[in-house]
């Protein structure tokens, strides 16, 4: 649905704009002198904060792309040959790796991630790929930190790959080989495939389409490079834990460019805070009309399903099938980000009349201050590949926690941190043991060398415990006025139900790995 809207100047002709999205623009003016000056010292700042990547660094991914899709078409050949299919059928396979994610958005900063998928053809199981493709990317010197997450919503393998954060997502199609100039934008290419490769297609489906809907690309990646940048500062991005991850805030600022088709990305950040605080949630932000199709596979619809009317901030893709990228936004998570939009309202106004400066909006969070008391969740494991997996899958389920937390009296809200603080500690007892589990840590006059470890372990006079620590801040009700009498704040069932949430994990053992929910006090 397009429609023509007209832009009347005194110093313009008339001209003709195309509506992008599903309303029309609020405003098509050009940028005024002042808000290109804005946004030129908005880059400076985000350079400032080393958002732009070297050319060096740039040409270190492609490389490393490069060895990853070369595993991927090994992967292949070995699975089909595993198979007993015939040398020939396995040798033309295929497999392909397409990017997603802000590496395909070219908002990636240095050290950011690289969002990848993993294309193969019919006779590829997802068990092979957590299996065999784990394996080939085991036996790789270049790969470090390799953990999968098999029971994520999109399942993932995380790993480094020459020094460089990859997240690899399977999907098999319903072909019998992958070639390498394959377009994923065919819709006919998600018959009889199951939701999670649905889910894993569609990253790289929705990139595409989120460019396709941009007016200004160059705007739109100054201004997601910005609100990137503020929504980590400010500790609200990660979708694992309630909050958005990288797709739902592109689609919002891809949002606010629909509106703004002309705006510079100073004017594009100053009315992104403005509108989504003003936001009437639950009402969608889409970037396009929801598409029906002719597969038999779910697309959102509230009024339909009564999951999706559940989500609290509904950010909807723009590919087909579509779905909500934000799905895990919880009541406390939902306020969390409504006061960060307050506050960044706020200081935008000012700094776009000269009164403050961009580096204010980017203060750092003050998680660990703000609250009184906390829950500390602390997984743990001895040996460094079972902790990376079982942190994974505890970090997964927190924002399940955080759900129940929610239903507690006097409670108002449960802040989870967005990342977990992992640490390695050589005990020389049981006590010291139990305690790193706890998160007490022994106190030594100076750390043991990594030759005094290596000697104390292989004599058995030491283990290693490892340790991932998570946070969730508690917002107590104040006491109302007069009340003297200290209240009671009961989360043994949310903490009981989640310890054995996770302890039904069907890789989980007692004897090797922890999970300890505890109260602390600042």
């Amino acid at each position: 649905m397009s429609n023509d809207y007209e832009k009347s100047n005194e110093n313009e002709s008339t001209q003709e704009y195309k509506t992008y999205g599903v309303t029309p623009p609020i405003s098509v003016s050009p940028p005024t002198e002042k808000e290109l000056k804005y946004t030129e010292t908005l880059i400076e700042t985000l350079k400032k904060f080393g958002l732009f990547e070297s050319e060096e660094d740039a040409r270190k991914r492609e490389i490393v792309l490069g060895k990853l899709n070369t595993i991927v078409k090994d992967f292949v050949r070995y699975v089909s040959l595993k198979h007993h299919l015939p040398e020939s059928v396995a040798n033309e396979a295929g497999g392909k790796i397409f990017t997603f994610g802000s590496y395909r958005l070219g908002v990636h900063g240095a050290g950011a991630d690289i969002d990848t998928l993993c294309v193969t053809p019919k006779h590829i199981q997802r068990e092979d790929f957590f299996e065999d493709m784990y394996e080939a990317l085991k036996k790789r010197p270049e790969v470090t930190n390799l953990t999968p997450v098999t029971d994520a919503y999109v399942p993932v393998m995380k790993f480094y790959f020459s020094g460089i954060p990859i997240d690899l997502l399977f999907a098999q199609l319903q072909l019998p080989s992958i070639p390498d100039d394959l377009d994923l934008s065919n819709n006919d290419l998600l018959k009889g495939i199951d939701d999670r490769c649905i889910r894993s297609v569609n990253g790289s489906r929705v990139t595409d389409e989120i460019l396709r809907l941009v007016p200004d690309i160059p705007a739109f990646r100054s201004a997601l490079r910005c609100i990137k940048l503020w929504a980590k500062r400010r500790a609200i991005y990660s979708n694992v834990m309630g909050f958005l991850g990288g797709v739902a805030w592109a689609m919002l600022v891809a949002r606010v460019c629909q509106l703004y088709p002309r705006a510079a990305a100073s004017a594009i950040v100053s009315k992104f805070f403005l509108i989504m605080y003003q936001w009437k949630w639950p009402q969608p932000v889409l970037l396009k009309p929801i598409e029906d199709g002719p597969l038999q596979v779910r697309v959102w619809n509230p009024k339909l399903y009564p999951s999706d009317k559940a989500h609290r901030m509904p950010v909807i893709t723009p590919a087909y099938p579509s779905m909500c990228a934000t799905h895990n936004v919880t009541m406390s998570t939902q306020s969390i980000m409504t006061q960060e939009f307050k506050r960044a309202t706020d200081i935008v106004e000012y700094i776009m009349v000269g009164v403050k400066q961009w580096p204010e909006l980017f203060a750092k969070h003050d998680f660990f201050q703000k609250y009184r008391y906390y829950l500390q969740v602390i997984a743990s494991s001895n040996t460094e590949e079972r902790q990376r997996k079982w942190t994974g899958l505890v970090e997964s389920r927190l924002r399940q926690l955080v759900m129940k937390l929610e239903l507690v009296e006097n409670l108002v809200l449960a802040h989870p941190f967005i990342d977990g603080f992992s640490r390695t500690t050589v005990c020389l007892n049981d006590e010291e043991g139990l305690n790193a589990a706890h998160g007490i840590f022994p106190k030594r006059e100076k750390e043991f060398t990594e030759e005094e470890k290596q000697k104390l372990i292989e004599n058995n006079e030491a283990r290693v415990v490892y340790t991932t620590i998570f946070y969730i801040g508690l917002q107590i009700e104040p006491k109302a006025v007069g009340q003297t009498a200290p209240r009671k704040l009961d989360i043994s069932w949310p903490t009981s139900e989640f310890t054995k949430l996770v302890k039904s994990w069907d890789k989980y053992d007692e004897n090797s790995m922890g999970i300890v929910v505890q109260y602390i006090k600042r």
